[in-house]
Order: C-alpha cells, then sequence, then structure tokens
C-alpha cells in the first residue's frame, strides 16, 4: 500500500495581505482535508528592490504599472499576524508551513518554532539563504522549478555540509510558471529527481486544474503542493493560477483515492473479486447427455459459467478419459 501523499494546501500570498481572510484559509484548507497550510513570510523591501520587475502573469493579474515592490508591500502579512495563524492552525488541527524569502524572515519563522522549511524555487541558488537553513538541521522540502540536476545537488550539497541530515531533504518537482501549460510539466523529471538522489520526492504544481497533480500522486509523488484561493475573481497575482475550494476538495479526494487504488503492486486477485471468480470463470461441463463409460470429447464437453468445477485449463487432460457415471446436459464434469 502507497504511504498517504503529503498534501500542502497553498495558501501563499493569496490572503491579499488581510489576516482575516488567510484565517479563512486556515479553515478551508482543513475542510478539503490538507494535511499543511502553507503561507509566505517576507519584508517587501529586503525580498526585492525597487527596479525588480513583475514577471509577465503578475502582469496580467496586478496593476501593471506599479512596481513588484509595491505589489508585495500590499498584499504581504506583517510578522505578528502569524503568531495569529500559527495557533489557528494548531486550534483547527492542521500543520502550519510558511515560506520564507529572505534571511530575517528566517529567524522570525524559526522564533514560531517552525520545525519543517520549504524553499522556494526562487531561493534554490540563494547560499546564504540555504546555508541558514541547513543550519537547523530540520526538514527541509525543496522546489526546483527553474532547475538543472547539477543545481539540485549543489542545493542538497550545501544543506548537508550545513548541519542537515540527507534524509531529512525531500525534492519537489515544478514548472515555475503562473499557470504552467501542461506540456511543460514534465512530469517524468520527478522520477529522475527520485532516481537521482533517492530521497523523499513529490511535485508542486502550477497547472490549471487538478488532473497533473493526480497523475503525479499515482506515478509516485510522496508530496504533492497546490496553491488555493477563496475567490479566483479577488485581486492579486496568483488567484486566477489557484484552486478554488470545490476545485481543492476534489483534488484531495481523488489523491485518497489514487492511493488506494495503487496498492501493493502484488499480482494476486483482490478480496473483493475472490467471490466473482465462480460466476465469472468457467468449468468443464456436459455438452449434452453423457452416459457412464462413454469417452470424453470435443463433441460432449464444453467450457461454461460456473467455475466452480474443472477449470478449462485442464482441457486436454480430460479429453480421452471416460466418465465416470452419468452426466446430464449442463452438469460439472467430474473425474
Amino acid at each position: 500500500m502507497k504511504n498517504r501523499t503529503l498534501i500542502i494546501a497553498e495558501a501563499g500570498v493569496n490572503y491579499n495581505g488581510c489576516l482575516e481572510l488567510a484565517k479563512k484559509m486556515v479553515y478551508t484548507a482543513k475542510e478539503c482535508g490538507a494535511d499543511i497550510v502553507k503561507f509566505q513570510t517576507a519584508k517587501a523591501e529586503l525580498l526585492m528592490s525597487r527596479y525588480a520587475q513583475k514577471a509577465d502573469y503578475q502582469k496580467k493579474t496586478t496593476d501593471a504599472y506599479e512596481s513588484q515592490l509595491e505589489m508585495c508591500r500590499k498584499i504581504l502579512l506583517p510578522y505578528e499576524d502569524f503568531y495569529y495563524l500559527k495557533e489557528l492552525c494548531k486550534e483547527v488541527g492542521i500543520a502550519f508551513l510558511s515560506t520564507p524569502f529572505e534571511l530575517e524572515s528566517i529567524d522570525f519563522l524559526r522564533s514560531l518554532s517552525m520545525d519543517t522549511w520549504k524553499i522556494p524555487s526562487g531561493e534554490i541558488t540563494n547560499l546564504p539563504y540555504l546555508e541558514k537553513i541547513g543550519s537547523f538541521n530540520q526538514k527541509v522540502i525543496l522546489s526546483t522549478g527553474m532547475c538543472r540536476l547539477e543545481e539540485v545537488a549543489a542545493a542538497i550539497d550545501i544543506l548537508t555540509n550545513c548541519g542537515t541530515a540527507r534524509n531529512k531533504i525531500s525534492l519537489l518537482h515544478c514548472t515555475t510558471e503562473y499557470p504552467a501549460p501542461y506540456e511543460s510539466v514534465n512530469l517524468r523529471a520527478m522520477i529522475t529527481l527520485k532516481k537521482n538522489f533517492r530521497l523523499q520526492t513529490g511535485y508542486s504544481d502550477h497547472t490549471p486544474g487538478i488532473t497533473i497533480p493526480i497523475a503525479a500522486v499515482a506515478m509516485g509523488a510522496e508530496i504533492i503542493e497546490k496553491h488555493f484561493t477563496l475567490d479566483k475573481q479577488m485581486e492579486g497575482p496568483d488567484h486566477k493560477a489557484s484552486l478554488d475550494p470545490i476545485e481543492l476538495k476534489s483534488m484531495i479526494s481523488a489523491i485518497r483515492n489514487v492511493e488506494a487504488a495503487l496498492g501493493t503492486g502484488e499480482k494476486v486477485p483482490s478480496e473483493c473479486e475472490k467471490k466473482n471468480m465462480a460466476i465469472a470463470r468457467k468449468s468443464l461441463v456436459a455438452k449434452r447427455a453423457i452416459r457412464k463409460g462413454e469417452i470424453f470429447s470435443e463433441d460432449n464437453i464444453t467450457a461454461k459459467r460456473p467455475g466452480n468445477g474443472v477449470s478449462p485449463m485442464y482441457w486436454y487432460e480430460v479429453l480421452g478419459t471416460r466418465a465416470l457415471r452419468d452426466f446430464s446436459e449442463d452438469e460439472l464434469i467430474e473425474i
């Protein structure tokens, strides 16, 4: 049986700088069945310079004339709000996680006793950032969007050289585009990560809908991360590329069904099939009335349901032998 997939409901910055919206997202993630609700923690001025440009998708979903810095100032939560969110997660019964985007935010989240670190794709080449998190020797989930294998290897080496046990690192295959076109996903690269690094591996999804994360679980993903929003029509950079609550719940339900369906890999009849074997399979029966001593032949025996008699796999062993008694038409043959 496949281990239970860890499902991260990525709230990201879809709370639009509003604590009340963030709280609602905690409740929604729990109701939909997620294991973790994840936020993003940063101070805009420490995250980017005033010269940082918006991504194309951000220009389409927000004010195209404001800078990325101005946009982030509006949508990020202040540090103090994360105290409330972490406590709320504890009350609700869902794990809290937030991604830091600069060094000061790492220190802040460390003060919240956060014991798992989600490193986003954009920070995988940030040496001081990796060194700081690596020094904690805590669980790390590392997204690998935009990466070549050697960049993933370098990040793992930094984390482990700074003190993180290798078996505490998980990798997420990812395509850093919002939304990501299906043809850009290259889902088989998740298998490549698993084979090359032999670490827990999963998939962080930015495609439209729920199809690809479900496929990833069928291919062996052990972690799934997916953005969600309370309303796709809200203003903000990520809402349109996120799942609404109904979609999130459907995705998680489908993933749990796939987990159950994957099974052990051993090719044997399942318990629910066994009762149908006699119904669906066939046995050797009398094709017509047969007299005792008559030789069994293709003229007087055939294969018909039910399957609780002599299997037709013994056809040639039965042909040429003699009937030990009389048989009526359709009666199961005994030998």
